[in-house]
């Protein structure tokens, strides 16, 4: 017989327990991760974020599990609905709380359904979706929204009402690259000389960029990282600070062998920085600041550099965040994302389905056109015997 719980938190569950549901899936889903956000109050009940992950027990073991939170509003998500929210309130519809299944600030696709070695993933997958939206209608709330899902997931969301929700990032692949200038020769020359031209810019300004990872990292940078993050939200209007420090000083006690920090220097000053993370065969770009606008600083330091390190550590894919077609220019193709949202309201989930049809087709044809645009030559097909 299946128990199932909302949990204080992913803090209050053992570690142990809660990473071993996660395996070889997304760092950003480890406990390490979820419990540092919880711990330094970047997510809690003050943030707008009430962490209460749903948990499944069989025999006393955690079999399934999911990252919930009773959201308070829709910052920090990047799969946005304030149009949903706003469509909703003035129809009457109360829109908040509603429940959410993500990594917060963090738009990487990974399982949201988690499932313990050995089972059947069918089954708990299923159970957990239900489960969701049972307590959603249960206590009244606008509905679930489980962002950045597998597909597998979806098809089985999908069964239960969930609507499907398409959504494109620019993700770097490595075709078996041997080197950054192997890499170059995929673009034509025009393309190609101009990113040499920004690579050059660099020794031009006197800026050396260096890249640690893991244990490597010096504990000193942690501190000039955070004020990287911090100076890009306060350079932009629209920005918003969900982390603190406390939270760049527990993962560095508890994450480093997960990160990989490139900064830039010129002289003895530390002017830039990024903020990645790297499992499997993956790196992911978190975070970007500078102190200084020197000129292509943010291609050398978030990109180029980033693509080298894949490149020589074997990763084969890089995927630097939400955001900015200016990086398909720079041998980012796009690819889908997907999530699933159940609305209890027949009325506003009508008016969303109909919302998200429309989307679907214009984000299928969005993601058509860049393929056949992509900055990259198509590799020739190898020749036949």
């Amino acid at each position: 017989m299946a128990d199932l719980e909302m949990a204080e938190g992913v803090a209050s569950l053992p570690a142990e327990e809660w990473n071993a549901l996660v395996g070889d899936g997304s760092p950003f889903l480890e406990w390490e991760w979820l419990a540092s956000l919880e711990e330094a109050g970047a997510v809690g009940e003050r943030t707008g974020w009430g962490a209460r992950p749903l948990v499944v027990r069989e025999g006393g073991r955690l079999v399934a599990a999911c990252p919930l939170y009773l959201k308070l509003h829709s910052e920090g998500e990047f799969v946005f609905d304030w149009g949903w929210a706003d469509a909703s309130e003035r129809a009457g519809i109360d829109y908040y709380p509603k429940m959410l299944v993500a990594v917060p600030f963090t738009p990487v696709t990974g399982a949201r359904l988690l499932v313990a070695p050995g089972e059947e993933r069918g089954p708990w997958i299923e159970l957990l979706g239900q489960a969701l939206r049972d307590t959603c209608v249960a206590n009244e709330l606008s509905g679930v929204h489980v962002n950045f899902c597998h597909d597998d997931e979806l098809d089985a969301l999908e069964k239960l009402d969930y609507q499907v929700r398409l959504g494109l990032q620019y993700h770097w692949i490595n075709e078996n690259y041997d080197s950054f200038e192997d890499y170059l020769a995929r673009f034509r020359s025009k393309r190609r000389n101009q990113i040499r031209r920004e690579r050059r810019e660099m020794e031009r300004q006197g800026v050396v960029i260096e890249t640690y990872v893991g244990s490597e990292i010096p504990d000193e940078l942690f501190a000039p990282m955070y004020e990287f993050y911090a100076a890009t939200v306060r350079e932009h209007y629209y920005g918003r600070q969900y982390l603190n420090f406390p939270l760049f000083e527990l993962l560095r006690d508890s994450f480093r062998e997960r990160l990989v920090f490139i900064v830039a220097r010129r002289g003895e000053e530390l002017i830039a920085g990024t903020f990645n993370v790297a499992k499997g065969d993956v790196l992911y770009g978190r975070y970007w600041g500078a102190t200084r606008a020197l000129r292509h600083l943010h291609f050398n330091v978030c990109y180029y550099a980033a693509i080298e390190y894949c490149i020589e550590a074997g990763l084969q894919r890089f995927e630097p965040g939400a955001g900015g077609n200016y990086k398909q220019l720079r041998g980012f193709d796009p690819h889908p994302t997907r999530s699933a949202h159940f609305l209890r309201d027949p009325r506003l989930a009508d008016a969303v389905g109909q919302f998200l049809r429309a989307e679907r087709e214009e984000v299928s044809e969005t993601i058509d056109w860049y393929h056949e645009r992509s900055a990259l030559k198509k590799l020739s097909p190898p020749a036949s015997d």
